[in-house]
């Protein structure tokens, strides 16, 4: 029999992908410690491939949880962004796909993929898995999650840069940003923004924010010079979130998380995340 033990030495593996799967670190830790639970009324005899089990587990899981929270969301009081998690806490992240599966801009993006496709994307992205296997984890043909993979990988590439910008290119951006902001400059604001630019803001009905996204370099000056001549921004610092940096600060004893997508070498997308209860797994060291 496989000692119980085994579970833990994959427990951040499977946290990543049901973080990554749902958006949501609270709804991953819910899904893994069920997967414990069934992993522990298992006669684990049987179980060649514990790693294969538990990832078929963990996915099921969690694909079930996505549909239903799918129709919570759509009810949700404004943009409703994923919760952020520091990056020592995002789990495994030895790969390329592993790093750009969590990053922020991709998880958001990720919002726009029906359950299934989702977890065919991120099954293959980060986690290599043969189509035989993502098929039987769906439920679906092998040729039809191929084809699942490809409308995904065609939704969350569209807009983006083909080539990312280095991690001290985007941390460098975000610093100008957070200068640029705490001058209250508008005109070195006007230059790092692209024309394009969409400002999203949860706040969830728990905290002011605007309702809907705000799009258009004018519209995004207009909106961040309200709020830096109308509020007190204090205790601002950067924190290493979902595997880039990310700006931490209170404004008007709200805190609040802002990070940022960069396309062209400007910022294409400002998520500002103030609901609180998605700000339990990004706390100060």
């Amino acid at each position: 029999m496989i000692p119980a033990v085994d579970f833990e030495e994959y427990r951040p593996l499977l946290l990543g992908l049901a973080y990554r799967l749902l958006g949501s670190m609270w709804d991953a830790e819910d899904v893994v410690q069920e997967a414990w639970l069934r992993w522990q009324g298992t006669d684990r005899s049987e179980i060649r491939e514990p790693r294969a089990f538990l990832v078929t587990v963990v996915s099921r899981l969690a694909l079930d949880q996505l549909r239903s929270a799918r129709v919570k969301r759509e009810a949700y009081t404004g943009p409703w962004l994923p919760e952020p998690v520091l990056t020592a806490e995002a789990g495994p992240l030895d790969t390329a796909e592993l790093r750009d599966t969590v990053s922020y801009a991709t998880l958001h993006l990720m919002e726009r993929l029906a359950p299934p496709e989702r977890a065919v994307f991120v099954l293959r992205e980060a986690f290599e898995l043969p189509y035989e296997q993502i098929a039987e984890i769906v439920g679906s043909s092998v040729a039809n999650a191929r084809q699942m993979h490809h409308r995904a990988a065609v939704r969350v590439t569209e807009g983006r840069d083909k080539f990312q910008p280095s991690s001290e290119d985007h941390a460098e951006l975000l610093r100008k940003f957070m200068d640029a902001a705490a001058g209250g400059d508008l005109d070195a604001l006007t230059e790092l923004f692209h024309e394009d630019v969409v400002s999203w803001n949860d706040g969830g009905g728990k905290v002011r924010a605007a309702l809907r996204p705000i799009a258009g370099r004018q519209k995004v000056l207009a909106f961040l010079g309200g709020l830096l001549s109308r509020y007190d921004f204090s205790d601002t610092r950067l924190l290493d979130v979902n595997g880039q940096q990310a700006i931490w600060t209170n404004v008007a004893g709200d805190r609040q998380l802002t990070l940022i997508a960069v396309h062209e070498g400007r910022i294409k997308e400002i998520y500002v995340v103030r609901n609180p209860d998605k700000l339990g797994h990004v706390h100060l060291g």
